[in-house]
């Protein structure tokens, strides 16, 4: 409802020292609208050759990541072996474990005192060869569990896999303008030797910290990474990794 324009609004009701009027209710400024025009079609980004054939060959190399046009990877950061060392002797040795005691199956019955179909090799052999296939399947897990996690460096932004388990998989991308600090740390004997260590990412605003375990030779790809952020947040071009 429009509200009613009394008499005393637009007549001064007294002047001051200097003549000037006053009103008893003041007029109110109008308040301005700005409107911003958007384009129906922006205005595309030039894309060079070069970039070009870095997206297409990226895109070939790595199908499973959503890479903006114009978007390449600069480099794909894997673990380095030596995390797998425990779990695959374990595994291994568990199925040569399995092995050894069905090729010694008299042996092991006799050292147990087995009697009946237990101490008969016939009828132990299924299960033995059963466990055996068991503790293999789980050591092949382990490995692709653990060489499922990746960690992709782009002239945009990082990309990391994460692979918890067979059936928990997520990727998180975060944009090279957010990354505040980039940093990596090397801890143990065994770090300093097999030069492997855990790349740590912290974003800015929401501050959230990702990492990245056993990566082979973290300072490289730390300097390759602070290049990058800083060339992006710079306006200048990523340079070209070969």
């Amino acid at each position: 409802m429009k509200p009613e324009v009394t008499e005393e609004a637009e007549h001064p009701v007294a002047y001051d020292a200097e003549g000037r009027p006053l009103y008893a209710h003041p007029a109110q400024p109008k308040q301005q609208v700005v409107h911003l025009a958007r384009p129906t079609e922006p205005v595309k980004q030039v894309v060079s050759d070069e970039v070009k054939k870095r997206h297409e060959e990226s895109v070939r190399l790595f199908p499973n990541l959503n890479l903006s046009e114009g978007e390449y990877v600069i480099s794909a950061v894997r673990r380095h072996p030596i995390g797998l060392l425990i779990p695959m002797a374990i595994g291994v040795g568990l199925v040569l474990l399995t092995l050894s005691t069905l090729f010694n199956y008299d042996l092991f019955a006799n050292f147990f005192g087995l009697t009946g179909s237990a101490a008969d090799p016939a009828a132990a052999t299924l299960p033995i060869v059963l466990l055996a296939v068991l503790f293999a399947f789980v050591t092949y897990l382990a490995y692709y569990v653990y060489n499922s996690n990746k960690f992709f460096l782009t002239n945009e932004s990082v990309i990391q896999e994460i692979q918890l388990t067979l059936l928990s998989h997520h990727e998180q991308t975060v944009s090279l303008a957010n990354i505040e600090d980039a940093s990596y740390d090397q801890k143990g004997i065994f770090a300093q030797l097999f030069d492997y260590g855990s790349i740590r990412l912290s974003t800015e605003g929401d501050e959230t910290t990702y990492k990245f375990t056993f990566v082979a030779n973290p300072k490289h790809h730390i300097a390759k990474l602070d290049n990058a952020v800083e060339a992006f947040k710079n306006g200048r071009p990523v340079q070209f990794e070969d």
